[in-house]
């Protein structure tokens, strides 16, 4: 192979090594660019899905301890203050307020922000109604929670229960991109893989052509 040591194919390998080097540039920064979405959904999965779902959790959890409250107020032989019930509710309202605003600063989706409007109205409706029920006495108040207001708790627990599931569902989302890029990242490694024994085979034959050219100078020598 004394043709691998003219000047013409010294010019074709170094320009083939100089391509190989550039795709092997350019895998490492797809892949580097790869492992950097994966690391970026990791953390939104943590800090706006895994986070916010406890938030929504703790919300679920207050709304649960508020009807209690009330339902014991509504007792009709209840000796419970209206000032005690009034502030333990108020006490409630502030957690759960305090989580909606938590909630509200994550990463959402239109349809999150769509559901989590759809909630706080619920809120709204159910927190004047509970006023309404405790603003008057114990018979008119508990007409008004049973007729209204455990409706409106309903609701609420119904759009909770809504914005729950479509968080999921984003969460499922991020879970399938994560595995695009990781699948992304094993052909950059296949493909590095490949560059790898493309450039030993080349050495190879040039080590080869570099001995057959040294044999044939000896022979030529002796002759």
């Amino acid at each position: 192979m004394k043709f691998a040591f003219s000047l013409k194919n010294k010019v074709k390998i170094a320009f083939l090594l100089f391509c190989i080097m550039c795709c092997t540039l350019l895998i490492r920064f797809l892949e580097d660019k790869s492992v950097k979405k994966i690391n970026e959904s990791f953390i939104s999965m943590y800090n706006d899905r895994l986070v916010p779902a406890t938030d929504l959790y703790f919300i679920a959890e207050n709304l649960y301890h508020k009807n209690e409250v009330l339902q014991d107020a509504f007792i009709t032989d209840s000796t419970i203050p209206v000032a005690h019930t009034i502030s333990k509710i108020d006490q409630h309202n502030q957690k759960i307020d305090s989580a909606m605003h938590k909630y509200g600063l994550t990463l959402l989706v239109k349809q999150e922000k769509s559901f989590l409007n759809d909630l706080k109205n619920a809120l709204a409706v159910q927190k004047a109604l509970e006023n309404k029920a405790l603003s008057l006495g114990i018979a008119e108040g508990k007409k008004v929670y049973e007729s209204v207001g455990r409706s409106a708790a309903h609701q609420t627990f119904d759009k909770l229960s809504a914005l729950i599931k479509i968080q999921s569902k984003v969460g499922d989302e991020l879970i399938k991109d994560s595995k695009i890029f990781v699948s992304g990242t094993k052909v950059y490694s296949t493909m590095q893989v490949i560059l790898a024994i493309a450039i030993g085979i080349m050495i190879v034959a040039i080590i080869s052509a570099s001995n057959a050219v040294k044999i044939n100078n000896e022979k030529f020598n002796l002759n």
